[in-house]
């Protein structure tokens, strides 16, 4: 038996998409009634033809994915991640035979159980106890496998209480949690997670992904997982699958996958420059032009692993030589909590003079942040007086590394709880 059981080839979808033509301020009733009538004879004749019926007086073709050529192994636990509208959804459409490809084909070896939007697949009509049956009988399972699975996937979902009760008074954690447990229990060769999971709580987030890895490292099947918290797919997948505006970017490692990832973030999240940002406060004689982000390797990078050293390279220009300037980087989390500051006063970082245009560079060693988004407000001062102040000037990743030396990392889920790590030791005496 082969190895693969997901080949891509020169895999498309593309979508006719339809406009409404921009009209002038008077519109005759005549206009009116020829228009509409033109749009009932076009879409009578696509209907009697077959084709879809496309709203608007104009249309366009849009390829939501064009050209892919990838495999995937069986056992594998492959991250999909991309910007939003790279095409994720619709490959995993695609992959789940849930809409047909316009071009190429994609060959599957496998039972396939997808979970792509809350409650796909569910009768709303029906219990939760009958919704189980229903799917597993979907997935070809007999009713006595089933019933051998039934009780495991109840109690995974936690629903117990409710299990005779129609799924449409479910709430949506509730439909998730039994949608996941019934995708993940009834023994399909291949998962398909979408980003679905983030409508659950954190607890049940964990108790997800911890089941996935026991599917792809204990059973040998392989999960495909969209999401955008990075941490996720790191600590998940071995694989990455990176897709930017319908085309594959790259497929590899998954530590490259994110890397490519991240640094789409750079050309296209900053896209607004400091130095041209309106929303600035102070008295203005000096001006901030960038700030760049680099790790030990000079690379620019806005994703760092727990304990990095980060390099903030900061730009500014003036029309005369800055007497004791004064430079403070404020982080915060994306709850705009503050989390540490650096400050040249506190450090003596900078001379009493320097000159009207240059670059400042600030070395945070060791940054033991727990994982997530941090964003960084700079003020820039002159002889103690605010000249430039930028809210969100910046922001960087910090995301999940064995920084214990344990084989085991810190998560987003984690950083609810806690921002800073510090290296410590526990000693046990009987």
């Amino acid at each position: 038996m082969s190895d693969v059981v997901i080949k891509s080839e020169n895999l498309g979808k593309k979508y006719t998409i339809g406009h409404r033509a921009k009209n002038g301020r008077y519109v005759a009733l005549r206009d009116v009634l020829v228009h509409n009538a033109k749009n009932l004879w076009h879409k009578t004749k696509d209907l009697v033809s077959g084709k879809p019926i496309i709203q608007g007086d104009t249309t366009e073709e849009v390829w939501a994915l064009k050209d892919l050529n990838f495999e995937i192994k069986r056992g594998e636990a492959v991250g999909i991640i991309g910007r939003n509208g790279a095409g994720k959804s619709t490959l995993l459409k695609l992959l789940s035979r849930i809409t047909e490809p316009t071009t190429g084909r994609v060959t599957i070896d496998g039972r396939v159980a997808s979970l792509l939007e809350v409650g796909t697949g569910f009768h709303p009509e029906l219990t939760g106890r009958e919704n189980i049956y229903l799917n597993g009988t979907i997935l070809g399972m007999t009713r006595a496998e089933i019933r051998r699975k039934f009780d495991e996937i109840v109690a995974f979902a936690e629903i117990e209480k409710y299990l005779d009760t129609p799924v449409k008074r479910y709430s949506s954690g509730m439909y998730v949690r039994l949608a996941f447990a019934v995708a993940a229990h009834l023994e399909p060769e291949i998962l398909v997670v979408d980003e679905v999971l983030a409508v659950g709580d954190s607890e049940f987030q964990k108790k997800c992904l911890g089941k996935m890895d026991d599917v792809t490292k204990q059973q040998g099947r392989t999960v495909l997982f969209v999401s955008h918290n990075l941490t996720s797919i790191e600590n998940l997948c071995k694989t990455g699958i990176v897709l930017s505006k319908g085309n594959l970017l790259l497929t590899g490692s998954v530590d490259k996958a994110i890397s490519s990832y991240i640094r789409m973030f750079i050309d296209h999240e900053n896209e607004t420059e400091v130095r041209y940002r309106k929303d600035r406060k102070g008295e203005g004689k000096v001006r901030l032009t960038s700030i760049d982000l680099e790790d030990e390797n000079s690379h620019k990078n806005i994703a760092f692993p727990i304990g990095s050293d980060i390099f903030f390279k900061i730009n500014y220009e003036t029309s005369a030589p800055i007497k004791n300037p004064r430079i403070i980087l404020g982080i915060y989390d994306f709850m705009n909590i503050g989390i540490t500051r650096f400050d040249t006063d506190i450090t003596m970082g900078l001379p009493f003079s320097i000159p009207n245009k240059g670059t400042i560079i600030c070395r945070a060693r060791n940054a033991s942040l727990t994982p997530g988004r941090y964003y960084v407000n700079i003020a820039f001062f002159s002889n103690n007086v605010l000249e430039d102040y930028l809210t969100e000037a910046t922001f960087f990743n910090i995301i999940g590394s064995n920084y214990f030396n344990t084989g085991r990392t810190f998560n987003e889920n984690d950083s609810k709880l806690t921002k800073i790590l510090l290296e410590h030791d526990w000693k046990y005496y009987a």
